[in-house]
C-alpha cells in the first residue's frame, strides 16, 4: 500500500512590510514637496515649508504604510514620524544657535581676547578683552559652589536617612518653591538684606550669595533621588556588621552614589554660570582687573554680554565682543556638561557579568 505525502506550502506569519529605506524617500520627497509648493505660493519664510515637510511626511507615512502594511503598522509608523518630527523641531534652534554664535563670535575670540582687559579701551574702539570676566565668573560660581555644595548634600542626606515627620515634610516642599524661584527675586533678596540693609556695597560674594540661592535646590532635589538609588540591602549589611549609621552613609552610601551626585553639582554649575540678573543688580561689573570679590564691584561674562551689546547698537567692534563673549560661555558650559557625563561614567558602580 503504498503512502501519498502531500507537501503543502509553508504559511507565512508576516505580511508585507515597507523597504528600510522608505523614511528616507518619503523625507526627501516631503522636502521637495515643501520646497515647490513655497516656491510656487511665493513664501519666502522657511519655516512654513518646513511645517508643510512635516505634515506630508506623517500624511504620506500613515497613507504608504496603510495600503501596503496595514492600518496598525500605519499607526506605529505615524507615532514614530511624530517622534522624529519634534527631535527635529528641538534640534534645529539649537544648531542654529550654536552655528550663528560660532559664526560672529571667532570674529574676535582669540588669545589676546582671553587674557586681556577693557582696561582703559572704550566700547567703542578695537581690541580689549574678557579676562577679567572670566576671573569673575570663576570667583563668583566657585563661591556659591563651595558654600551650597555641603549644604546641599548635607540637606538631601538628612531628608533620606533621618527625615521623618514635618519638618522633613516642611525642608521637602521649601526646597521644591525654591526650585521655581526667578533669578531676579533671589538678586532682590541678597540686594535688600546685604547692600540695602547692611550696607555691604556691591560685590561679587554678593553674587554669589544670589547664585548660592538658586544652586542650593537643584544639588538637593539631585543628590536626594542619588540617594534613593543605593538598595537597602547595602545599609542594612553595613548595620548588621555594627558598622554605626553616620560611618554607613560616608563609606556605603556616598560613594555608591557620587557619580549620580558629582553630576548633579556640575549640572547646577553649568545652570548658574550664565545667569545675568544677580550679577545685574549685586554685582554691577567693572571694565578692569578685580581679583578679591568682597570688595567693590567684579566683571563677570554674563554682564560682560550685556554691557557690551547694550553699547554696540547692533553693530561694531563691541557687538563682535559680545558675541565672542557668549561663545567663551557657551565653552565653559559646555566643557561642565562633558566634564559631568564623564565624571558619571567613570564613577558608575561596575556591574559583573
Amino acid at each position: 500500500m503504498s503512502q501519498i505525502t502531500q507537501t503543502q506550502p509553508p504559511s507565512s506569519l508576516q505580511g508585507a512590510t515597507l523597504p528600510k529605506w522608505t523614511p528616507w524617500a518619503m523625507a526627501a520627497g516631503s522636502i521637495a514637496l515643501g520646497l515647490g509648493i513655497s516656491a510656487a505660493a511665493g513664501l519666502d519664510s522657511s519655516i512654513q515649508w518646513g511645517l508643510m515637510a512635516a505634515l506630508f511626511f506623517v500624511g504620506g507615512s500613515y497613507g504608504v504604510a496603510a495600503r501596503v502594511e496595514g492600518r496598525r503598522q500605519a499607526k506605529d509608523r505615524v507615532a514614530t514620524s511624530l517622534v522624529w518630527v519634534a527631535f527635529l523641531l528641538a534640534v534645529i534652534p539649537l544648531v542654529s544657535l550654536i552655528w550663528t554664535t560660532v559664526k560672529r563670535g571667532v570674529k574676535v575670540f582669540d588669545g589676546y581676547f582671553l587674557t586681556h582687559s577693557m582696561g582703559l579701551i572704550a566700547d567703542d574702539e578695537p581690541g580689549g578683552g574678557i579676562y577679567h570676566a572670566i576671573l569673575g565668573t570663576l570667583e563668583q560660581v566657585g563661591i556659591a559652589t563651595v558654600i551650597s555644595v555641603p549644604v546641599g548634600i548635607l540637606t538631601a542626606v538628612y531628608l533620606v536617612e533621618y527625615g521623618r515627620g514635618r519638618l522633613a515634610q516642611a525642608v521637602t516642599f521649601f526646597v521644591d518653591v525654591m526650585t521655581g524661584i526667578p533669578s531676579i527675586v533671589a538678586g532682590l533678596f541678597v540686594l535688600s538684606f546685604w547692600i540695602l540693609i547692611l550696607d555691604m556695597g556691591p560685590s561679587g560674594f554678593a553674587g554669589s550669595m544670589a547664585l548660592t540661592i538658586l544652586m542650593l535646590p537643584v544639588i538637593v532635589r539631585s543628590t536626594e533621588e542619588m540617594l534613593k538609588l543605593v538598595p537597602n540591602e547595602l545599609r542594612e549589611a553595613s548595620l548588621a556588621l555594627g558598622v554605626p549609621k553616620w560611618r554607613t552613609i560616608m563609606k556605603v552610601v556616598l560613594p555608591t552614589s557620587i557619580g549620580g551626585i558629582t553630576t548633579g553639582v556640575m549640572l547646577a554649575i553649568a545652570r548658574i554660570t550664565g545667569e545675568t540678573a544677580p550679577v545685574l543688580l549685586l554685582v554691577w561689573g567693572s571694565a578692569f582687573i578685580n581679583t578679591d570679590p568682597f570688595d567693590g564691584p567684579q566683571a563677570s561674562l554674563p554682564m560682560y554680554i550685556y554691557q557690551q551689546y547694550a553699547n554696540s547698537g547692533g553693530a561694531g567692534v563691541a557687538y563682535d565682543r559680545a558675541w565672542a563673549a557668549a561663545l567663551t560661555l557657551i565653552g565653559f558650559v559646555m566643557i561642565l556638561n562633558l566634564a559631568a557625563r564623564g565624571i558619571a561614567r567613570w564613577k558608575a558602580p561596575k556591574t559583573g557579568r
